[in-house]
Parts: C-alpha cells; sequence; structure tokens
C-alpha cells in the first residue's frame, strides 16, 4: 500500500476531498519526522512508537578494495509496534508455507 492508496482509502471512507487528506497524511508525517529529529520519540497507544536508535561504531568492509572500513556511531530513526498491533497482524495474516 502506497501513501497515495492510504489517501484514496481514508477519502473514501470518511467522504473527504482527497486534497485535504493527502496535506492531513503529509502533515502527520511531517510532525513524526520533525520530533524525531529534535530527539524526542513519538508514541502512538494502540498502534506503535517511532523511536530513535544508537548503532554502536563498529568495523565494515569494502569488498571491491578488500579493506576494513570503520563505521561510526549513528543514530537511525526505527519503528516499534504495539503489541496489541502485533498480535492482530500474527492473528490475521496466514503464514506462507
Amino acid at each position: 500500500m502506497t501513501k497515495a492508496d492510504i489517501v484514496t482509502s481514508i477519502s473514501d471512507q470518511l467522504g473527504i476531498d482527497k486534497t485535504d487528506v493527502q496535506a492531513t497524511v503529509e502533515s502527520f508525517m511531517k510532525e513524526i519526522k520533525d520530533s524525531l529529529e529534535g530527539g524526542e520519540n513519538v508514541y502512538l497507544r494502540g498502534f506503535g512508537s517511532f523511536i530513535i536508535k544508537t548503532r554502536a561504531e563498529k568495523t565494515g568492509r569494502n569488498i571491491s578494495k578488500n579493506t576494513a572500513v570503520k563505521i561510526p556511531a549513528h543514530n537511525i530513526p526505527a519503528f516499534k509496534p504495539a503489541k496489541i498491533f502485533t498480535n492482530s497482524v500474527k492473528a490475521k495474516v496466514e503464514v506462507a508455507q
């Protein structure tokens, strides 16, 4: 599902103009991004948390040159789903065999 699909779905369900829904979705994503850039986690009860994870410094390899590369410590955004959300997905999505 893409952002356009989400906008269309919400627009159809609520009967709101697509441009208004698109602006709302864009603003929502911007607020999450701005909060994470400011070092603040975002918690959405029953859905999950957008958090900042710190990756430790490590040594990697440049395969083409066969040399060691030092990768500095850095922060990355991450999503941690709520337990109720995880359990719902587990119950409703069949395992492909």
